[in-house]
């Protein structure tokens, strides 16, 4: 071994309140460093290459031969440090021989009652009643999870839009079908929902609940904010009819906490105080952000200004999450839970998320796409539910999105728990599903080190609060 060279992009350091924690970025694992692990790190920042009588030279009698020897092997062994003579590591890529499903989602309707000025959804179809699916495709959809999952205890159907609740006698069939079949091969099977809310009925919601259903509204904030794209056909507000709904639902459903999601748009991006008023005046057990940057009406996305705003008071609202923690109090925000489970987790994506390997959509036609979002889009499908999936042209997406060196993410510090970023998104904003997420590299890379120091001070604080909350939250995913 004539030198030994640092791997810079397998190591990134966040100090935290005077502790030196090392993320080690292909496997998401967060070390605290001691003084001789700093010490031999910053030899390397500033060198680059040394061999080793060079190194045991610089920290005679400061550190013990030993100790010295110990703390280099850890660093080998974790790709920190490499010999200087050994060839790169070719990225290994995952052969893909098969799609073990373990959900379906389920298009029941193209057609929605609201016209949302921000929604991304091409295969739309307001005002009308739209099209809907047909319950011999969704028992098609159905049979083909089954028969995907063929190594799993659980198996999960979502129902999806358009508005799902305006093709109730669907999802009822469903449920009644897809119970005792899964049953018969000792599965379980959870259904999800995400609604609008405006069609929701008491008897409904007392339905949903006898079927344990994981239920999220699409929910904007106040009435000032919310009114501003939810509309009708006829162009009014809904927050007062969403509201009513609302309470209704949250008074009478118990099987699972009911989530909000929140679309953030130019002009409506008051993170805290729509947080607040979901959370603490409506009662949702978590609100959850995305921000709109690649939607098809460019003048309702937020800019670069915007959106650094956003993931600003994103970090805002993320100190008071951290701080509750630290009491053992969950505020309920979701996209802090996500962060710091995948940091808890120690996360390892080869791909951004379970689109196209562990989920497929199907549309109303029962042909398979990469997930609810890319239905109605020019993308290629995957095969169709009578037919089965396409798997060489599905292998072929999800071996090749596995490295996307050639954009960059080769040496991305975030890389494992990024993976480039979601696939519609790159479509959507670059017409390409491989390509990176540019504009959100560095906020991201930024949301991730408040992400560990996060991580780090509930550590520190309050371990506990891990277990009491995000694994039993994880749990029922």
């Amino acid at each position: 071994m004539t030198a030994l060279v640092l791997v810079r992009h397998n190591a990134h350091q966040v100090d935290v309140d005077g502790r030196a924690m090392l993320l080690h970025v292909p496997t998401t694992s967060l070390f605290e460093m001691d003084e001789i692990s700093q010490s031999v790190l910053d030899l390397f920042r500033r060198s680059g290459a040394v061999d080793p009588a060079t190194m045991r030279h610089s920290f005679a009698g400061r550190y013990a031969p030993q100790a010295l020897a110990d703390c280099v092997q850890s660093f080998l062994s974790l790709d920190i440090l490499r010999d200087a003579d050994l060839p790169q590591i070719p990225r290994e890529i995952v052969k893909v021989e098969e799609i073990p499903l373990s959900t379906i989602v389920l298009n029941v309707n193209t057609g929605c009652n609201l016209a949302c000025t921000y929604c991304y959804k091409e295969d739309l179809t307001t005002p009308s009643k739209g099209e809907k699916m047909q319950f011999a495709t969704a028992k098609a959809s159905f049979e083909l999870l089954l028969k995907q999952a063929v190594t799993r205890d659980r198996v999960n159907v979502v129902f999806f839009g358009g508005e799902p609740l305006s093709n109730m006698p669907l999802i009822r069939a469903v449920v009644e079908y897809a119970v005792p079949r899964a049953a018969e091969l000792g599965k379980v099977v959870d259904f999800s929902l995400t609604t609008n809310a405006t069609l929701l009925t008491e008897e409904m919601v007392d339905w949903f609940d006898a079927h344990r259903f994981a239920l999220t509204v699409s929910m904007d904030g106040p009435k000032a904010l919310h009114d501003v794209n939810r509309l009708t056909v006829g162009g009014r507000g809904t927050y007062d009819v969403v509201a009513s709904k609302v309470r209704m639902l949250l008074a009478r459903y118990r099987a699972r906490p009911v989530g909000v999601r929140v679309t953030l748009t130019r002009g409506v991006t008051d993170v805290i105080g729509i947080h607040d008023h979901l959370k603490n005046d409506l009662g949702f057990a978590e609100v959850g952000f995305g921000p709109a940057t690649s939607g098809p009406v460019s003048v309702f996305n937020l800019d670069e200004a915007g959106l650094k705003q956003v993931f600003e008071d994103m970090k805002t609202l993320g100190r008071r999450y951290t701080e509750a923690a630290m009491r053992g109090e969950n505020i309920g925000f979701s996209n802090m839970h996500q962060l710091l489970t995948d940091i808890a987790q120690g996360t390892k994506k080869a791909v951004p998320c379970g689109a196209g390997l562990g989920m497929l959509a199907v549309d109303k036609s029962g042909d398979l796409h990469l997930c609810h979002r890319f239905v109605g889009s020019n993308q290629p499908t995957y095969g169709n539910v009578e037919t089965g999936i396409d798997v060489p042209r599905l292998a072929s997406f999800i071996e090749t999105a596995q490295d996307r060196s050639a954009f960059g993410c080769k040496t991305c510090r975030i890389r494992s728990i990024c993976a480039g970023g979601c696939y519609h998104e790159s479509y959507a904003r670059q017409g390409d599903p491989f390509a990176p997420v540019y504009h959100y590299c560095d906020l991201m890379r930024d949301w991730v080190d408040f992400g560990i120091e996060a991580y780090t001070r509930i550590m520190q604080a309050n371990p506990s609060f891990f277990r009491s909350h995000l694994e039993p939250r994880r749990a029922m995913q």
